[in-house]
């Protein structure tokens, strides 16, 4: 969910196979210096004010009615499909959009109702669906079509698939800041809350101190000054909202933080991977200063499985 870019280490423009003078992921070469927006591009006032509301409403589905994060999860994990499936047509991939969105929103009801087996069931499903669609478009593209709706189902649904197992793996309650909710709610928030930090973090570290290029092939702002704000953010903000939730030791609590931090940094950058791969700045433009839902997953797609191994080990 790396609503913020990290910081901008990397001051020169990438010319692109063109010649336009934009950058290799579509965007404008960046200005100098003293011209330079802090929002790194991004009307930095909408996106803040953006992403707050949707934080408020996630927070609310699982804090009054957990049933209405599910429906929040099909509406995010189709939409993500259709972009990622949209961008790949765009970029030479003949993928089946419209099934693969609705084969992502099955994926994920069957993790919520059915957990790890009907996660795992229904991804396997889905692929095999892809052999069967692609029988009767022929041998062109065959092998770039296939490993690539593949890759968009494996990436968004079946990732997405342990955040529903997140929020229905364990029954009773926690107390989070004084009020009771269900624990599988408790770990999806602590779980976003972590992300959310590790993405300020390293923006914050990336803005003031980032010097020196983590990936500049892949995400020129992304800076190792960047990553270890990220790192901080997370294992402090991580350990002490599972100290306070769960009574969990806080040396394991900043073990869990550094995961998230690391797991979130490189779904961000697979993703980034991608776009520059198709050619594209965001996957859409649906979300008013933050690009396409797809772009505000990335993070949260990568953590989710990480999350879930860690939450089992915690309280399990």
């Amino acid at each position: 969910m790396s609503a913020l870019p990290d910081g901008p280490p990397d001051r020169r423009p990438h010319p692109s196979p063109d010649g336009s003078g934009r950058d290799l992921d579509g965007s404008e070469p960046e200005a100098p210096a003293g011209r330079r927006k802090a929002s790194a591009g991004r009307n930095l006032p909408v996106a803040i004010g953006v992403g707050l509301g949707l934080a408020a409403v996630v927070l609310a589905s699982l804090l009054i009615r957990p049933i209405a994060f599910l429906g929040l999860a099909i509406l995010a994990v189709g939409v993500a499909c259709w972009e990622t499936g949209t961008a790949m047509r765009k970029g030479g991939k003949n993928v089946p959009v419209i099934p693969l969105s609705v084969a992502g929103a099955l994926i994920v009801v069957l993790a919520w109702y059915g957990g790890a087996t009907g996660l795992l069931l229904g991804t396997a499903v889905g692929v095999a669906a892809l052999f069967v669609w692609r029988l009767s478009e022929g041998a062109t593209g065959y092998r770039a079509d296939v490993p690539a709706a593949a890759l968009l189902l494996v990436q968004v649904p079946f990732l997405a698939g342990f955040v529903m197992l997140l929020a229905v793996s364990e029954v009773g309650s926690a107390e989070l800041f004084g009020y009771r909710i269900e624990t599988g709610a408790a770990q999806v928030l602590i779980m976003l809350f972590a992300v959310v930090l590790s993405d300020t973090g390293g923006y914050t570290a990336g803005v003031l101190f980032g010097r020196h290029p983590m990936t500049p092939k892949i995400s020129p702002k992304k800076s190792w000054e960047g990553l270890g704000g990220s790192i901080v953010a997370a294992a402090l903000g991580g350990a002490l909202t599972l100290w306070l939730v769960f009574g969990v030791p806080l040396p394991l609590g900043v073990a869990f933080g550094v995961c998230v931090a690391l797991a979130a940094t490189l779904g961000d950058l697979s993703v980034s991977l991608l776009k520059r791969d198709l050619g594209i700045k965001d996957m859409s433009n649906l979300i008013p200063g933050h690009g396409g839902v797809m772009d505000r997953l990335d993070s949260i797609l990568m953590v989710a499985p990480v999350a879930y191994v860690w939450f089992r080990y915690l309280l399990g």
